[in-house]
């Protein structure tokens, strides 16, 4: 940037420095712009809230799991083969009710902070939305909200527990509509 005009009227130059501070906060903008967009893009559902801060450059998505997608079934051992020509024994038939899932791989807490009384305990009643858990992954506090109005029949992940994406988290037993 140049200024071409002194004090005094006659013609000068002068050459303005970019405020280095300002070029690194411009910087760390684009790039939370950036990580925002791909989030936004790439979660499963619809986004709910995103909040992004330069200062600290913290980056918070809240978003609803997208119901047509069918959730990520956890990793399992592969069952053992029975005699030639039958086919694997089945396993147990599935726990009525319905689980809410893990939305990303991180550490899932049960609780807001370290010696809190966890968000839900078995045999809490819990509406649609409400936070049963935090998965945290790079720093990042996402909350997990039951998408069921119902009772909580049994808490499967423990606190601190590391979680893979689509992993059952609690079981809830919906009322009935």
């Amino acid at each position: 940037m140049t200024d071409r005009t002194a004090a005094n009227g006659a013609a000068a130059s002068r050459i303005l420095l970019p405020d280095p501070a300002q070029d690194r906060d411009e910087q760390r903008l684009r790039l939370l712009r950036e990580e925002i967009g791909r989030l936004v893009r790439d979660l499963p559902g619809t986004p709910t809230a995103v909040t992004g801060r330069v200062g600290e450059a913290q980056l918070e998505v809240v978003w609803t799991p997208d119901p047509a997608a069918p959730p990520a079934a956890p990793a399992e051992p592969a069952a053992a083969a029975g005699p030639a020509g039958q086919a694997p024994a089945a396993g147990p038939p599935p726990a009525p009710g319905r689980t809410v899932t893990a939305p990303l791989v991180g550490t899932f807490y049960r609780a807001p902070e370290p010696g809190a009384r966890p968000f839900v305990e078995a045999g809490d009643r819990v509406v649609a939305g409400q936070t049963i858990g935090i998965v945290e992954a790079m720093k990042l506090m996402n909350h997990v909200a039951s998408e069921w109005d119902g009772v909580v029949a049994e808490v499967l992940a423990e606190d601190a527990m590391a979680v893979e994406y689509g992993q059952a988290l609690l079981r809830i037993e919906p009322d009935e509509t």
